[in-house]
């Protein structure tokens, strides 16, 4: 019997851009429901009572949850294609740290530019061009940032990219001219279309930014 997977998502979420990738990665057909965040599904509250938020994967009528734990599930159930973590268990380490260091710090620095204004913004954009140049010296002059395939970083992080023209827009300073190497490393990934064609377009997440922020006078 073949597997059943149901992806619940919101389309221009970064987390569930990187389920979508892993799983367009390992060739696993799956059912996409995109969620309305201000009216959750019945569904969505019985697989996540915990958090009440996507993505979550259902694997057989069972739920996993949180995107980098999503991620690792993928890898560990699917491993006969597209292996997304490297073999040595210090290189899996350190992958697994700078996830973490993603998850924790990018989000809430790259809000302080879509949601404030005035100095707030200012350190917004401080935070997100010191974080990204962090993570330049992390990738040196290697393709990716596991070496030469893509790999559990470059996943969590690529997501991001879809929401740097938001930033730049709103923000109005360019990402490019602070962070050439990180702007040089996601056009790789977009190479492979695995990546591209689970990404959005980012004018399309912009215009939804914007919509949002009208929405709520931000």
């Amino acid at each position: 019997m073949a597997d059943q997977v149901k992806l619940l998502d919101f389309w221009p979420s970064m987390f569930g851009m990187r389920v979508r990738v892993a799983l367009a990665l390992k060739c696993v057909p799956y059912e996409y429901v995109d969620e309305d965040l201000t009216n959750k599904s019945p569904l969505l509250l019985q697989m996540n009572p915990i958090h009440k938020k996507i993505p979550v994967l259902i694997h057989n009528g069972k739920p996993i949850c949180e995107s980098s734990i999503i991620v690792q599930y993928i890898d560990e159930f699917w491993k006969d294609k597209a292996p997304l973590f490297p073999t040595h268990p210090y290189d899996r380490a350190q992958a697994r740290f700078w996830v973490d260091f993603i998850d924790k710090k990018l989000f809430d620095c790259g809000r302080k530019i879509w949601a404030s204004k005035g100095e707030e913004q200012e350190e917004g954009k401080t935070e997100v061009i010191g974080i990204l140049k962090q993570l330049e010296e992390v990738i040196g002059e290697k393709a990716y940032f596991g070496g030469e395939c893509l790999g559990f970083v470059d996943i969590v992080l690529i997501g991001y990219y879809t929401w740097f023209y938001a930033y730049e827009t709103i923000g109005n300073f360019s990402i490019e001219s602070e962070c050439p190497k990180i702007m040089s490393w996601a056009k790789r990934c977009l190479q492979n279309e695995s990546v591209s064609e689970s990404l959005p377009d980012p004018k399309k997440v912009c215009d939804f930014v914007l919509q949002m922020k009208k929405k709520y006078g931000l």
